[in-house]
């Protein structure tokens, strides 16, 4: 897929680039709202993910909004710290089609991200897969190369189904262990700086997950 990412940490941006381009997908960046607003407007993308506090003197939900009135329908994911329940119908009012609360965990980004790509297109997964002389049919969970039928574990089933699914695209260990085995992966940081939004204190928190939301206190064991 083409995601547009428009969210100006820089610390989330890398983060959310790195496991987007692992995960075989090209990635344009907005870094305020001027730019991801001139991208959005003029570049086709499979997805956008949006923050909603953007500088540039144009916010996340006003760009949201321009675009649906222009009949712009590409899928939105709005990334935000904003997670109370008002902030999240906002965002939803706006025009967006999915709301992910910072922190999150990358594996979740991805699953949404791939949601809302399947609903843009119309996926029916029910539609027999044929890759060369390989089908599959997901209904009847019957596979043959040829005229010769292959019989599968559900677990081998799974993985040669993702495997057509992405065809002809580049399919990462990661993308493997979080779609067929259901492993929810993060990323560690890459240093044992605080990687919140607003936060550069060294943390002493031992944790395979960041955070992307402002730190009130000081990481504690």
């Amino acid at each position: 897929m083409k995601i547009l990412l428009v969210e100006d940490n820089e610390r989330v941006t890398q983060f959310v680039i790195k496991g987007l381009q692992e995960a075989g997908h090209t990635i344009d960046h907005a870094g305020n709202g001027r730019e991801g607003m001139f991208l959005a407007a003029s570049e086709p993308y499979d997805v956008i993910i949006m923050d909603r506090m953007l500088p540039g003197d144009i916010d996340g939900l006003a760009i949201i909004e321009v675009l649906r009135k222009a009949g712009k329908r590409t899928p939105i994911l709005i990334l935000s710290a904003l997670s109370e329940v008002d902030d999240r119908i906002r965002g939803l009012r706006s025009g967006g089609d999915d709301y992910l609360t910072k922190p999150f965990a990358f594996g979740e980004l991805l699953a949404r991200i791939d949601a809302l790509h399947r609903r843009a297109e119309g996926v029916n997964h029910e539609t027999p897969l044929v890759v060369g002389d390989l089908h599959m049919d997901p209904l009847t969970r019957k596979v043959t190369r040829g005229d010769r039928p292959i019989t599968l574990q559900p677990r081998e089933f799974k993985l040669l189904e993702y495997l057509m699914r992405h065809a002809g695209q580049v399919v990462t260990r990661t993308m493997l262990l979080e779609n067929v085995w259901d492993y929810i992966l993060t990323r560690k940081p890459t240093s044992s700086m605080c990687t919140s939004a607003s936060c550069g204190r060294k943390s002493t928190r031992n944790s395979s997950v960041r955070c992307f939301a402002p730190c009130a206190t000081p990481a504690t064991r």
